[in-house]
């Protein structure tokens, strides 16, 4: 007996005859879905490809649909689609990929790592990368840095010493030299419509395993030093010594896996939502003077103390700065989804098998939740601005059952960040054009975000007189 769906069909976004909405998907995928929400409404289908390979996605762009999917009806979703097939095969099956009993033994294995108490704990490794590199900017007071590149560098040094503590320096090179290729190589692979076996010795197959291969080597030989070290607390000694009754104990190949997931998704994530924060505050003078009104009442001025974990619920305005920037600058701006069964999202119909997505960037400037959304207003995170919205109104972590697991250590990072940077410099834009965009596994800057830093002069703030 065939069971129908209640619902409509979802409407088409055809693009051209010959291959369909690829090229769109492909060039600029972040202007296709606000394009397509714009016009044709809260869930459409991308029909891409040449004829004969064409092949369906259903976009749903709605706070109502994103909660279906990823949290009310979440068991019927997967992460069965090619892309996440690419990435298990370039960095392996850890959180970010794998799924059934494999996910949910990694994550009752892995959660105690990321209590609020534990990930507190870290605060002194951000404070520490922040305030080097307050004073590595001296050299450039009064001249414009990029600050993609150089959040990208803060993020990726400070989730490495998290991770790997006195490695961090050796395995930051091995790093930086074969993660992005790899990323980049997981990308295009998805987007083809043929894919030829990574067995192939194709020029592109043979060097994205020569840089799988050195990282990880690189890994696994952290992971082997860290066995029977009693006295290191970084995260990959905990990775090594986690174990439970009902799960046992990460195997050397599991204990590579989640190391280079927290690789991957650990410092993008991070650099996007420091450098769009800082890239905002320097277009914005007066948000920028409450945030800095507000760190120096909290740590007494540029002779105070730096920032510690319990300083965070004392600087909301920063928090709100960040959670703006987030909104507008998704670090996640799109999360694949395959259905299992026919059903309906959003009051339209998906067939089992149908790939679909949901968006952050979109729903995140949905004027249904956010009046002038392309305008930077930290107000909209005030608490009752916040009640009064739809709860996946704004989900840059994710939602339900998969919501990022590191969403506490995130925040942690970029409010301590920020808040020494602030306390040393003042910003100002170098120029008022936009960042160029692009939408990979993580939101991609394809140029850079310049502006100007000036260190702010010594100053005696009442809190530290006598």
């Amino acid at each position: 007996m065939t069971v129908t769906v209640p619902g409509v069909e979802a409407p088409i976004v055809a693009g051209t005859p010959l291959l369909g909405s690829m090229s769109d998907l492909l060039n600029d995928p972040l202007a296709a879905y606000l394009r397509a929400r714009r016009e044709q409404g809260d869930v459409v289908r991308f029909r891409a490809g040449p004829p004969g390979l064409r092949s369906d996605i259903y976009a749903v762009f709605s706070a109502e649909g994103a909660q279906q999917v990823l949290a009310t009806q979440a068991a019927g979703f997967r992460k069965d689609n090619v892309f996440y097939e690419e990435v298990r095969q370039s960095v392996g099956n850890g959180l970010l990929t794998s799924q059934d009993g494999a996910y949910l033994r990694q994550r009752r294995l892995v959660q105690p790592l990321f209590t609020s108490r534990r990930v507190n704990g870290y605060a002194r490794q951000v404070t520490d990368e922040a305030a080097a590199l307050a004073d590595a900017w001296s050299a450039a007071e009064g001249r414009s840095v990029d600050l993609v590149g150089e959040m990208h560098r803060f993020a990726l040094r400070v989730v490495g010493r998290i991770l790997f503590g006195e490695d961090m320096e050796s395995a930051l090179t091995v790093i930086e030299r074969t993660l992005p290729p790899l990323q980049e190589y997981s990308l295009k692979r998805g987007f083809s419509p043929v894919r030829t076996p990574r067995s192939w010795p194709t020029p592109a197959n043979r060097r994205a395993a020569r840089l799988q291969e050195e990282l990880f080597a690189l890994c696994d030989g952290i992971v082997e030093r860290r066995r029977g070290d009693e006295a290191a607390e970084d995260l990959v000694t905990l990775l090594v010594r986690a174990e439970n009754a009902e799960d046992g104990s990460l195997d050397a190949a599991e204990l590579r896996e989640q190391v280079l997931i927290f690789l991957l998704a650990g410092h993008d994530t991070t650099a996007t939502a420091l450098a769009f924060a800082l890239h905002l505050l320097a277009r914005h003078p007066e948000q920028q003077r409450r945030v800095r009104e507000e760190v120096d009442d909290v740590l007494g001025g540029t002779d105070g103390r730096a920032p510690t974990a319990a300083d965070m619920e004392a600087l909301p305005y920063l928090t709100m700065v960040l959670k703006e920037a987030m909104r507008l600058y998704p670090s996640a701006p799109v999360i694949g989804r395959r259905a299992v069964a026919d059903t309906e999202i959003d009051g339209v119909r998906v067939p089992a098998g149908a790939d679909l997505l949901v968006s952050p960037w979109v729903t995140h400037r949905h004027p249904d939740y956010w009046p002038d959304p392309d305008r930077f207003d930290p107000e909209r995170f005030t608490p009752e601005a916040e009640a009064s919205r739809p709860r996946y109104a704004w989900f840059p972590f994710g939602g339900g059952p998969r919501a990022c697991i590191g969403q506490h250590l995130s925040l942690l990072e970029s409010v301590l960040g920020l808040a020494v940077l602030i306390q040393a410099y003042e910003f100002e834009a170098a120029d008022q054009d936009e960042v160029p965009l692009g939408a990979g596994i993580t939101l991609l800057a394809k140029g850079p975000a310049r502006c100007r830093i000036s260190r702010r002069p010594a100053s005696r703030s009442p809190r530290n007189l006598p």
